[in-house]
């Protein structure tokens, strides 16, 4: 069975049919408008059918959004990654696309809403974070919100599909670099010194992290969907549902873990002892408010395992960089097959699967996420997604964007080229040199100890800022070791403000987009590394994870410093050292012609 799906089910369902029935059910409540997030109550970035709530009310897939219902609007609201996704996939005559952040959910409320509206939400469905900044944004506008017993989406979505019960397995000690107990005696021992008697952890990622397992609830996230409570003395009660668990597991948990169903956890959290640590930014709203209603005193602090998590150990490093080079093996063999075909004889589709059969034979247990495969215009589309009704046929003289990953026992990657199919279009030239230029400006970038991904986001767009571009996307997301593809709270953004720590893993992955003619993005995954410095100063750097080579056939060389020529010979001459022993004569052939150095063009 394929790890990718190809169909779009919410291209024939009737939208507009679904939004007449949510706007008769908040009449019925007296609601006069209703805000539908993309998240779950663990605010995942990816998530189960059962939860995918805005893509069944609007037709919207894209991994991030949001949409506002009132009697009259129905607004759609999505960041720049998703303006042209978002026009072809729901109905202009019911959903309007709002361009986000530029605009604020509550100055679009105030035109939408009377002054004493009433806007319902879903307390499990938003953060406490995202509730106090809405409610301070709308302080003087007479519109009140409200916070509903039962979701309306949910109340008339009739065919709606059950919670995912994935199986739950071990994740092997040694790989983890740490035992579960060791982890949860390392953050008691936190909340002990903060004088906190408990936290309350909501994510997911964090909750497998901490006891070492991992699951299949959510596709190409090897989650455990489960909440749980973490006590200062290392017990943990974890709220999942018990069929997820065998015995081995359980024994693989210990004693003091207990397997607790989630119809549980509200109970739970009326009678917890304070201060409990409970996150704003992660945890949902509905919990703050089952503890305020109790008076138990809350300690708003970062979920504790967060910043652990992130901070990966040798023992997982060590897995990330042979997951990388069973991956490159992979990506390379894809790579060498692709420049043997004639480009007319294939699709979209057909080199997903193909990229797909050569993982599996690399020793891949899934996708990291659904491969964005686009030739020409589509390329241009950041988080395209193909399907049977959007499969284009390759065309010589268009590039071909692939951003793909797998998730390995040992590992997660994640990693996009950009490829010519046949001679390039000298439009694509100077933006495609532009983008590496950047992407080697990261890979490259010394910094000292406290610099946050914001103060490096600009080193990776300077070459394009200079030609009048930019791209409308992060540089880089925060990468979990065998567990997500997108992994918080570390990122290269210019509003990220959390310092960059030894052991952290990034994407670097700046890109370019032309709407209706190509798109570019080349991605490396990094770790932050410490580098030589003067006494008494601590420096850092990065360390490339992933091996590929980087097409250089898009490349103007005089458009490139002795340096950065010098950076691409030898990342290339190491993957190629890397690499070669575990291919076979054509591919290592293939190999040794794409990493030939650029040196001889050095200007």
């Amino acid at each position: 069975m394929s790890f990718q799906s190809f169909e779009d089910p919410a291209v024939a369902a009737d939208h507009p049919a679904r939004l007449a029935q949510l706007r008769a059910r908040l009449a019925a409540d007296g609601l006069d408008g209703f805000i539908v997030p993309r998240a779950d109550v663990h605010q995942g970035e990816y998530v189960a059918d059962a939860d995918a709530r805005l893509a069944w009310l609007t037709g919207f897939t894209g991994s991030a959004g949001f949409a506002i219902v009132t009697p009259d609007r129905a607004g759609v609201f999505i960041d720049g990654r998703y303006r042209v996704q978002v026009k072809v996939q729901v109905d202009p005559h019911h959903f309007t696309p709002v361009p986000w952040p530029e605009t604020r959910p509550s100055d679009w409320l105030r035109e939408a809403l009377p002054a004493g509206g009433r806007l319902g939400f879903d307390p499990w469905l938003h953060t406490r974070q995202e509730i106090e900044t809405l409610e301070k944004a709308l302080s003087d506008s007479g519109i009140g919100l409200i916070a509903v017993d039962r979701n309306p989406v949910d109340v008339v979505w009739a065919d709606r599909p059950a919670p995912p019960v994935g199986r739950a397995r071990p994740h092997d000690d040694t790989v983890a670099g740490e035992t579960s107990a060791e982890k949860r005696d390392r953050l008691a021992a936190e909340l002990r010194k903060e004088g906190q008697a408990a936290a309350l952890l909501t994510l997911p990622d964090s909750i497998s992290w901490l006891l070492n397992i991992r699951g299949s609830d959510v596709p190409k996230n090897p989650i455990v969907q489960s909440f749980a409570v973490l006590s200062d003395d290392g017990h943990l009660a974890l709220f999942a549902d018990p069929a997820k668990f065998d015995d081995d597991l359980r024994a693989h948990l210990g004693n003091q873990v207990a397997i607790l169903h989630p119809e549980g956890l509200a109970p739970a959290l009326l009678d917890l002892e304070g201060p409990v640590r409970i996150d704003p930014a992660s945890a949902p709203e509905a919990a703050f408010r089952l503890l305020e209603s109790a008076n138990t005193q809350i300690a708003r602090a970062p979920d504790p395992a967060i910043n652990p998590k992130a901070r990966k150990n040798p023992a997982e490093l060590n897995g990330m960089r042979a997951a990388h080079l069973r991956d490159g093996v992979a990506m390379v063999r894809l790579l060498a097959w692709l420049d043997s075909q004639d480009p007319a004889t294939l699709t979209e589709i057909d080199v997903v699967e193909k990229l797909e059969t050569l993982r599996r034979e690399a020793g891949v247990t899934d996708i990291s996420f659904d491969t964005i495969c686009g030739a020409g215009p589509n390329a241009a589309l950041p988080h395209y997604r193909v399907t049977r009704a959007t499969n284009r046929r390759l065309a010589a003289g268009e590039v071909l964007l692939i951003d793909s990953g797998g998730q390995y026992p040992d590992g997660t990657t994640d990693i996009t080229r950009t490829l010519p199919l046949g001679d390039p279009s000298p439009d694509v030239v100077a933006p495609y040199t532009a983008v590496l230029r950047g992407m080697i400006a990261i890979s490259r970038a010394r910094f000292p100890q406290g610099v946050a991904g914001g103060h490096i986001d600009a080193l990776a767009r300077q070459f394009l800022w200079s030609q009048g571009m930019d791209y409308d996307h992060g540089t880089g997301h925060g990468v979990g070791a065998a567990l997500c593809v997108h992994e918080g709270p570390v990122r290269i953004s210019r509003v990220s403000t959390l310092p960059l720590d030894a052991g952290m893993i990034l994407s670097n992955e700046p890109g370019y987009y032309r709407e209706g003619a190509f798109g570019i993005r080349i991605e490396n995954l990094i770790v932050v590394s410490p580098v030589e410095a003067e006494p008494g100063r601590t420096m850092m750097g990065f360390e490339t994870l992933t091996l590929c080579p980087i097409d250089t056939r898009l490349i103007d060389p005089g458009a490139m410093s002795r340096d950065e020529i010098a950076w691409l010979d030898t990342y290339h001459a190491r993957v190629r050292d890397a690499l070669s022993p575990h291919l076979d004569h054509d591919a290592r052939h293939w190999l040794h012609g794409a990493t030939q150095p650029l040196g001889s063009s050095s200007v």
